[in-house]
């Protein structure tokens, strides 16, 4: 009797199975397999990036790149860019693709029908219900893997004594972010490009062995460096090396930022509070946005007897003074509150914004203090 054990086989067979199968019927279409799942998520998706089309499937990015190129070629897809970044590659279906959309639903409807022929409507159910839960709980093993990987950095401050209050340190920047604040000044920390280079996470390690001896910490900002595979490894790394370590964040991720309290590997946080809760998803270019983690994190923050910071970068378009008591009345009691007038770059995702002068900086700080014992203007 054979072993029930097969779970692994099954599903190769399952999927070589498909593959053959749509291999072969979308031949007429000069299309496979694995263009068929991406024309479909496009479609379905308009405006989709490469990296989102990438994370849809957890496919190989250099599969992706291959695949889409096929696609242009044929006519099936048409890449627009960004008008906030013209290297962020945006991708659209096109007429041709529209004109065969639904004998593609057909093709992958017959398939399903003919798999399940035998299968009870609760039986198709159960099965679609356990298909997510074990693609679910994949995705879950891998970040897991990834965690374990090695952090990415894009960029390296050697020495500042500004960014860590009363110390010396080192700034390291991550790459990637959840957010897309109009007036952040790190546009292309926050829209990675294909070809952006990392610095070998080697160096950056011998760097600070050599400097740890001159150097008191580094800080750790990005980005949105929680967002980071690898993070607590390194951080762990650093404190081996005696170095004090400060984390710039937005406060989205509570459960991985009490994480690495729990497991005392921050010694200064810096929060970023956006704006007023009724303004936040708008000031961080979101459609909306859950505030439940961002207020558990300040809650956090506030009582983890570590030393911290909460600050605002006031823009005139997106900021007033009521937006400025809002703010307060969430971190009621902290310790230190910073605002920071916006300054216009060329690195900004949003040209065109303004800053306040400094009267109106002096009415923001004085109804921050009604509520927060030190308030600062940077």
């Amino acid at each position: 009797m054979m072993s029930k054990n097969y779970i692994s086989l099954d599903t190769s067979i399952l999927y070589r199975s498909n593959q053959r199968y749509f291999d072969d019927i979308l031949s007429d279409y000069n299309i496979g397999y694995a263009h068929l799942i991406f024309l479909i998520e496009i479609y379905e998706h308009e405006g989709i990036s490469m990296n989102e089309l990438a994370e849809s499937g957890t496919f190989d990015k250099g599969t992706v790149t291959k695949s889409i190129q096929k696609l242009l070629e044929l006519g099936y897809v048409k890449i627009e860019v960004n008008e906030n970044d013209r290297r962020f590659k945006l991708l659209y279906s096109t007429d041709k693709t529209r004109e065969i959309i639904l004998d593609l639903y057909r093709i992958r409807q017959d398939r399903w029908n003919y798999l399940s022929q035998d299968l009870s409507e609760d039986e198709k159910e159960q099965y679609i219900n356990f298909t997510s839960i074990l693609a679910s709980r994949s995705r879950e093993f891998d970040l897991l893997k990834k965690e374990e990987s090695k952090i990415s950095f894009y960029g390296l401050q050697k020495c500042s004594l500004l960014d860590y209050p009363g110390k010396v340190s080192s700034i390291l920047f991550t790459g990637g972010c959840n957010f897309k604040c109009p007036y952040c000044h790190n546009r292309d920390l926050v829209f990675l490009n294909e070809n952006d280079s990392k610095i070998d996470l080697d160096y950056i390690m011998a760097f600070l062995d050599k400097r740890k001896n001159i150097i008191d910490g580094i800080c750790v900002t990005g980005g949105e460096p929680l967002i980071s595979v690898g993070l607590k490894s390194f951080l762990r790394d650093v404190k081996d090396m005696g170095l004090k370590i400060k984390l710039d964040t937005n406060g989205f991720y509570f459960d991985r930022l009490k994480d690495l309290i729990d497991d005392e590997l921050i010694d200064y946080i810096a929060m970023d509070i956006k704006n007023s809760p009724t303004k936040y998803a708008e000031t961080i270019g979101l459609n909306e946005l859950n505030l439940d983690n961002i207020h558990k994190s300040i809650k956090l923050i506030m009582n983890s007897g570590l030393d911290y910071e909460f600050r605002t970068t006031v823009v005139k378009e997106y900021h007033d003074i009521d937006d400025i008591e809002a703010i307060a009345k969430m971190i009621k009691g902290a310790k230190h509150y910073f605002i920071q007038n916006f300054v216009d770059r060329d690195s900004c995702i949003k040209k065109g914004l303004h800053g306040f002068n400094e009267e109106e900086l002096n009415d923001f700080k004085d109804i921050a203090a009604k509520y927060i014992k030190e308030v600062e203007i940077r």
